[in-house]
């Protein structure tokens, strides 16, 4: 019987997707919203059709996925196509969440979720919100290294985000991630881990 929806969340960079990892390894069931998004979008994906008759053909790549360049682009430059694109992705993406949370068997579930403060639809189904901090500085140099974005497109991604303090109010629970050591960012894990029911398996 599942005791603890966890959400973890975290700004764009903050390293929440290394910390909800770390969870399914002491054991917990991660259920990764960027994967079920990938998902829905890949070719034959579930919201291909709807995203095509709504946005044209220029949105699909010619294995019939989602181009992602060209559909962020657009919803960099259009606030009114974000909203449509989120209105076509969100349920598909919650729907298929949900299924793969009735069907898992883990005590703990962990909700590994971009946009959990920006979006009012998550926390009502959530037990506890963690969320994984650091500052803007970081968040650039990280995304930089990891992506190879421009300055300019990495502020754009963190201007549609929640601000820092807005993820702060809502959380339960911060794991502080400013800095390099891995280490230090596994050891704050694991005591979070603790107060969920989680454990080392060593």
């Amino acid at each position: 019987m599942v005791r603890w929806r966890l959400g973890v969340t975290g700004g764009i960079g903050s390293g929440k997707s290394t910390v909800a990892r770390r969870l399914g390894e002491l054991g917990a069931h991660v259920i990764d919203a960027d994967a079920v998004a990938r998902l829905v979008c890949a070719p034959g994906g579930r919201a291909m059709p709807a995203l095509v008759a709504q946005f044209g053909p220029d949105c699909a790549l010619p294995d019939g996925g989602l181009n992602r360049d060209w559909m962020r682009a657009q919803a960099f430059a259009d606030p009114g196509v974000r909203r449509i694109l989120e209105t076509i992705l969100h349920p598909l993406i919650g729907q298929a969440m949900a299924d793969e949370a009735a069907n898992s068997a883990s005590t703990c579930l962990v909700f590994d979720i971009p946009l959990l403060v920006e979006s009012p639809r998550w926390r009502p189904q959530l037990d506890r919100v963690l969320v994984v901090d650091c500052d803007h500085a970081t968040q650039v140099q990280r995304v930089q290294a990891r992506n190879g974005w421009t300055v300019q497109q990495i502020e754009r991604v963190i201007e549609q985000q929640a601000d820092r303090q807005q993820r702060l109010a809502a959380a339960d629970w911060v794991i502080n991630n400013h800095g390099q050591d891995l280490l230090a960012l596994a050891n704050q894990v694991r005591v979070c881990a603790q107060r969920f029911g989680l454990s080392s398996p060593d």
